[in-house]
């Protein structure tokens, strides 16, 4: 019975994000999109609007997780039963923060996206990416997912940090816009490389730098923003490649 609920459960939970994100947008909550929310703030790290796209793949990947932990050998899998709970935590969060941003609210979605962070770190540490070797189902259907989740809401946090900050007027320390860009970016890649190198996983990496190319892209004629960027980009990738070398290796 336990197995059971989880597994609707989770498929609740999907349904809802997806059905919650996509009401955002076309009705749209508030009268504005997400992205005409975003658009109010001045801050250099956020990425073209092609980039958001990416939800489309997001959404196709839990879809499938969604179908494999509901077939009934997957019924009463431990693994799955604690990454249910927690997929089911990180969707509330998901919702939470779209009503919070679309009515503005934003000093809270920092709480609703952080939750949505940790509970993601949280997965995905259960699913043991790069790690366990699993099935090569259970790798495309449990790990990948949320590899490509974790990806776009590492991007999605740090946006939304300096959305929130731009928004209660923080002055930076002193230091300039242009500045604190180049930190976020150097902690953005050194922490990207860090988990593509050691978990060798390569969706993650792909996720950041398909988010950073958007990032120069939206900045590219301010060149104090763009150049760093695509620093930022040549270390991710040569990370990725370091990564595959090492999952090519360990294969021989």
């Amino acid at each position: 019975m336990k197995g059971i609920v989880r597994q609707i459960l989770v498929a609740v939970a999907t349904v809802a994000v997806i059905v919650v994100n996509a009401l955002a947008n076309i009705l749209p909550f508030n009268g504005v999109t997400t992205g005409q929310v975003s658009d109010q703030f001045d801050v250099y790290f956020v990425p073209a609007a092609y980039v958001f796209a990416i939800w489309g793949v997001i959404y196709l990947f839990l879809v499938g997780y969604t179908i494999y932990q509901a077939l009934p050998a997957q019924r009463d899998d431990p693994r799955l039963q604690r990454i249910g709970y927690l997929y089911i935590l990180s969707s509330i969060a998901n919702i939470a923060w779209i009503f919070l941003w679309h009515y503005q609210v934003f000093v809270p979605t920092l709480l609703a996206m952080f939750t949505l962070l940790g509970s993601l770190i949280a997965i995905y540490l259960t699913a043991g990416v790069g790690r366990e070797r699993l099935s090569p189902t259970a790798t495309w259907l449990v790990q990948v997912p949320f590899s490509i989740y974790l990806g776009w809401i590492t991007v999605a946090t740090i946006a939304n940090v300096t959305s929130v900050l731009d928004f209660v007027g923080w002055n930076g320390w002193g230091l300039s816009p242009e500045a604190w860009m180049i930190i976020i970016l150097i902690v953005t890649a050194a922490l990207a490389s860090a988990t593509v190198f050691t978990r060798r996983d390569i969706a993650y990496g792909l996720v950041i730098v398909w988010a950073l190319v958007g990032v120069a892209v939206r900045n590219a004629s301010v060149s104090i923003v763009a150049i760093p960027t695509a620093l930022a980009i040549v270390v991710v990738v040569l990370a990725l490649a370091l990564g595959l070398r090492r999952a090519y290796t360990r294969t021989q």
